[in-house]
This record gives structure tokens, sequence and C-alpha cells, in this order.
């Protein structure tokens, strides 16, 4: 088993920037992808980043130029970095693993109020 742990949402006012982090343990390993996806109200569940451990990013179009994917694979973390905040960044940040399988964290909140 992998368990992912995210830290990092919050409220914030449009334009404005925050930073999660997730760090996986257990049984995880540093060859798998990490990423981010979110869920609004009323919406599925949608890509944000990816990032593989040879530095291979995907971005949604939505976020591209704003959202930074980074990690680090010695403490099987990634991180994203999301500037230029808009009020429809608001949702739930799931932190995602892919190694074989799908694992997911809990979610954390991520709120852009004007």
């Amino acid at each position: 088993q992998v368990q992912l742990v995210e830290s990092g949402g919050g409220l914030v006012q449009v334009g404005g920037s925050l930073r999660l982090s997730c760090a996986a343990s257990g049984n995880a390993v540093s060859a798998a992808r990490m990423g981010w996806y979110r869920q609004a109200p009323g919406k599925q569940r949608e890509l944000v980043a990816t990032l593989t451990t040879f530095g291979s990013a995907n971005y949604a179009d939505s976020v591209k130029g704003r959202f930074t994917i980074s990690r680090d694979n010695a403490k099987k973390s990634v991180y994203l970095q999301m500037n230029s905040l808009q009020r429809e960044d608001t949702a739930v940040y799931y932190c995602n693993y892919w190694f074989g399988r799908d694992y997911w964290g809990q979610g954390t909140q991520v709120t852009v109020s004007s």
C-alpha cells in the first residue's frame, strides 16, 4: 500500500498564490508518476498536472503558464506551485500516485475568492 499526505490548501484571493505538497510513504517508489487532479463542486475530477520521475510534465491547458509541478524523488514528494489563481481554480485538489495502479490522497481544499 501507498499512503499520500497532502498539505498547503487554503483560502486565497484572486491573483494570489498557493503551494501544494504531497508526500508518499508506505511501499512508494521514486519511479512512480505523481501528479495532481482536482474536482470542483458538481464536476468530474480532472487532470491538473503530472510529472514522471524523468521530468516529463503534462499540464491541463487551463493551468499552463500559471501552475508549475515539481518533485523531489528522494523524498517521494510532489509539489504544485499555483500562481495567478482564478475563481475557477476553486476545487478539492488530490494528489495522485501511479505505479501499476492509482493511489489518491485525501484531498485538500483550495478556495479562490474575489
